[in-house]
C-alpha cells in the first residue's frame, strides 16, 4: 500500500478539537453492542472468460491460438517467416492433428531453406509476448514431419529490431506425433512486450505443429500456472472465495457451447477448446482443476457453479428425465472436486495430479436464470436440489433466480449500477427479511469509466459496500464483476472492469483499491452505529474484532466538500490515542488509473492522534476512508 504524502492526504487526517466543531454531523458508535456477525466469507472473487480474462490474461500462456481452430481466422496469429532466399507457406490441415480432441494442425511447408536462411512460422501472442532479462521460459510443441531427424529452432525475437532474446533447438522430429520440450533463457535484454515466438527449420521439409505453448515463470511456480502480477493483486484483495467458472461462460450461448468440465481436465491435447459467449475461442487451459488450484494458491474456497440446463440464446432443458444427464454431470463434478481416490471422479483428479480433495461448501445451480423465458428454473432448481442434497446434504445450494416451490439455501442477486444508483440504494438490504434465504451478491459493480472504473465509481462501490457490511448477517458473500480486462484494442467486451493489464503490466483501478480496503479492514462483528446530519453522499459502516480489540470505522464522503464528523465510541473501556487512518481520494470524481498512469489514485496511510472515545475527524472530498482504532 502506498504511503506517499500529499496536501489532500494532509487535509484528510487533520483532527479538529471537539470544542471547535460542536455543530458537526456525528457518527455515534456503540462499541460494546454488536448487532450481527460478519460473514467470514463476505468478500470474494467472481471470474469468467470475458475481456480476455483467462487466455491473454490470468492464465499465463503466451502463445495465442496454441491449437488451430476452425474457420478462416484460424491462422490469424500464425504467419510465415522466410529468411534470405528461403521459401515457406502455411495452412491449416483439417485432417492431421495430434489427438481426437485436437484434430487440426498447422502445416508448414518449406521448399527452400538453409542453416543461414531458415524458414518457418511465428506467433504474435496476445498483443505481443513479454520478455524480461534473466528469465527462463518453458515451451512445448507437438509435431511431426516428413523429414526424419528434422531440427526445429524456437526463438523469442524482438518485433522492431529482429534481435533474438533467447533460442533453443529441438532435434529428432519424426513422422509420428510427439511432444517436444524446450527452455528459452534470456540474458541482459530490455523489458518489452514487442516480441514474437519463432519456429524455424534449416532445410526443406513439411512439418505439422499440433499444439505450441510457451510459459513464463508463474505464481508459486505452478506448472503451466497463472500470471504473477495478477495473482499478487488478487491476493492483496484478501478474498475468501472464488465463484467459478463464471457467469455467461458457464452457460454458453447454446447448450453445446456450455462449460463442459469433463472436456477441460487432463492434458491439453485431450481438451477440444470451445467458443466463449464473448466471441472468441477459449483454449480451456483454464479448466476445472486449474480453477480449483487457483483457489488453493490463494488459500480460498471455490464457489462451484454447475450448468443447470439453460443457455443464453433461450435454449433450455425441461425438468424431468431430460435433465437427469446434466444433474449427473454436476454430481460427477462435485465428486471430482471433493472425492477421494476410492471414488470414480476423485480418482480421476488424482490421475490429473492433485491427490488432496478441495474444500467445498457452496454450489450454485446455473447462472442468471431469471433470463430464461420458459419459466423452467423453479423445476430445474428443485430437481438439482433434491439430487445434490441426497448425496451431499451439507452443501449449501445457491439459486440464481427467485423460486416459489421451495426456499433455497442462498439466493444470488446481481446489480450493475450507475454511481447515483449505488448512492441512492446503499441501504438496499437494511430492511431485508432475516428469515432467509441468505443472499449472495454474486455480481455487482458501479459502472463509471472505461476500461476500468474511475473514482466516482469507486465511491459508489464503497457506499454500496457499507450497506453490505451493515447487513452481513444476511449478505454472506459478495463479489465484484467483471474482475479483469485486457486494455489492448479489441481486448474489452464489457467496460468498467476491476483490474486492467496488457502483456507486460497491470494496475488496479480506484474500485480495486476500494475492494482492498474493505476486505483488509474488516472485523468479525457489526456494531451499532448511527450516522446523523452528514448530508447526502456520506456513508458509514463499523465492525469490530473483539479478539484483536480493533475497531474499523469506514466513512465514504462522495461529496465535493470536506466532512467533519463528531465520532463517539460509547462502551469502549480503553481507547488507544494513536489510530491508523487510510484514505483513498482524488481531486476529481473523474480521477482514475490506467496502464500508463497506474498509481494516480491509491490509498494513503497515516498515523493520527485522537482525543479518546470522543473526537472529531474530517474526511476529504471524494474520499473512501478507514479509521482503525484499538480499544
Amino acid at each position: 500500500m502506498s504511503k506517499r504524502f500529499s496536501c489532500l492526504a494532509f487535509l484528510a487526517v487533520v483532527t479538529i478539537p471537539l470544542s471547535l466543531a460542536a455543530q458537526a454531523p456525528s457518527l455515534a458508535i456503540q462499541v460494546d453492542h454488536p448487532t450481527a456477525k460478519v460473514s467470514p466469507m463476505l468478500y470474494g472473487l467472481m471470474t469468467e472468460e470475458i475481456n480476455f480474462s483467462y487466455d491473454g490474461g490470468l492464465y499465463a500462456e503466451l502463445v495465442r491460438d496454441r491449437t488451430i481452430g476452425e474457420g478462416w481466422r484460424a491462422l490469424t496469429h500464425w504467419t510465415v517467416v522466410a529468411r534470405g532466399n528461403s521459401v515457406v507457406s502455411v495452412s491449416a490441415d483439417e485432417k492431421a492433428g495430434p489427438s481426437a480432441a485436437v484434430p487440426r494442425s498447422l502445416k508448414v511447408s518449406v521448399t527452400a531453406a538453409t542453416e543461414t536462411a531458415p524458414a518457418g512460422v511465428q506467433n504474435d501472442g496476445y498483443w505481443g509476448i513479454p520478455v524480461r532479462p534473466q528469465t527462463e521460459y518453458s515451451g512445448i510443441f507437438y509435431a511431426k514431419t516428413d523429414s526424419a531427424g528434422l531440427p526445429v529452432t524456437a526463438s523469442l525475437v524482438n518485433d522492431a529490431t529482429g534481435a533474438t532474446a533467447a533460442s533453443a533447438t529441438v532435434s529428432g522430429l519424426s513422422g509420428d506425433w510427439k511432444m517436444y520440450t524446450f527452455k528459452l533463457k534470456t540474458g541482459e535484454v530490455a523489458v518489452t512486450a514487442n516480441n514474437h515466438l519463432l519456429l524455424t527449420v534449416p532445410r526443406p521439409a513439411t512439418v505439422w505443429f499440433g499444439l505450441v505453448s510457451l510459459f513464463p515463470p508463474t505464481y508459486h511456480n505452478r506448472s503451466e500456472g497463472n500470471r504473477i502480477d495478477l495473482m499478487e493483486k488478487l491476493a492483496a484483495m484478501h478474498p475468501k472465495f472464488l465463484r467459478l467458472p463464471g457467469g455467461n461462460y458457464l452457460e454458453g450461448d447454446h447448450i453445446s457451447e456450455r462449460f463442459e468440465w469433463k472436456k477441460t481436465i487432463g492434458w491439453w491435447i485431450d481438451r477440444p477448446t470451445h467458443p466463449s459467449p464473448w466471441h472468441y475461442r477459449s483454449s480451456d487451459g483454464m479448466g476445472l482443476l486449474e480453477f480449483l488450484e487457483w483457489c488453493e494458491d490463494l488459500k480460498i474456497e471455490p464457489v462451484l457453479a454447475v450448468y443447470a440446463g439453460y443457455s443464453m440464446m433461450q435454449e433450455h432443458v425441461e425438468p424431468g428425465p431430460a435433465l437427469e444427464p446434466y444433474i449427473q454431470d454436476a454430481l460427477d463434478e462435485i465428486e471430482y472436486a471433493t472425492g477421494d481416490a476410492a471414488t470414480k471422479w476423485g480418482a480421476e483428479r488424482v490421475k490429473n495430479g492433485h491427490v488432496a480433495a478441495f474444500p467445498l461448501h457452496y454450489v450454485e445451480i446455473g447462472n442468471e436464470d431469471w433470463f430464461d423465458k420458459s419459466g423452467s428454473y423453479d423445476g430445474r432448481y428443485a430437481q438439482y436440489y433434491k439430487a445434490i442434497k441426497g448425496r451431499y446434504p451439507n452443501l449449501q445450494l445457491i439459486a440464481t433466480a427467485p423460486i416459489k416451490s421451495m426456499k433455497p439455501d442462498v439466493l444470488d442477486e446481481h446489480f450493475y449500477m450507475s454511481s447515483e444508483q449505488s448512492f441512492s440504494d446503499a441501504n438496499h438490504y437494511d430492511k431485508t427479511d432475516r428469515g432467509g434465504p441468505k443472499i449472495f451478491v454474486g455480481e455487482w459493480a458501479t459502472r463509471e469509466g472505461e476500461p476500468t472504473p474511475n473514482l466516482e465509481a469507486a465511491l459508489g462501490d464503497a457506499a454500496w459496500m457499507t450497506g453490505m457490511e451493515r447487513n452481513s448477517d444476511i449478505i454472506i458473500m459478495a463479489s465484484y464483476a467483471p474482475l479483469f480486462v485486457n486494455v489492448n484494442p479489441g481486448g474489452m467486451q464489457w467496460e468498467t472492469d476491476l483490474i486492467g493489464y496488457d502483456a507486460l503490466a497491470s494496475y488496479g483501478s480506484p474500485s480495486y483499491w476500494a475492494q482492498v480496503l474493505f476486505a483488509k479492514y474488516l472485523g468479525t462483528e457489526v456494531v451499532a452505529s448511527t450516522l446523523s446530519d452528514a448530508g447526502p453522499r456520506v456513508y458509514a459502516s463499523v465492525t469490530r474484532d473483539e479478539n484483536k480489540r480493533k475497531l474499523f470505522v469506514k466513512v465514504v464522503n462522495a461529496s465535493s466538500d470536506a466532512k467533519p464528523l463528531n465520532i463517539t465510541l460509547d462502551g469502549a473501556t480503553k481507547v488507544t490515542r494513536e489510530a491508523t487512518f487510510i484514505t483513498l481520494s482524488g481531486k476529481s470524481p473523474n480521477a482514475t488509473n490506467s496502464i500508463t498512469n497506474p498509481k494516480a489514485v491509491e490509498p494513503v496511510e497515516r498515523k493520527i492522534s485522537i482525543a479518546g472515545p470522543r473526537f472529531t475527524q474530517s474526511f476529504a472530498p471524494y474520499s473512501i476512508n478507514v479509521l482503525e482504532v484499538s480499544y
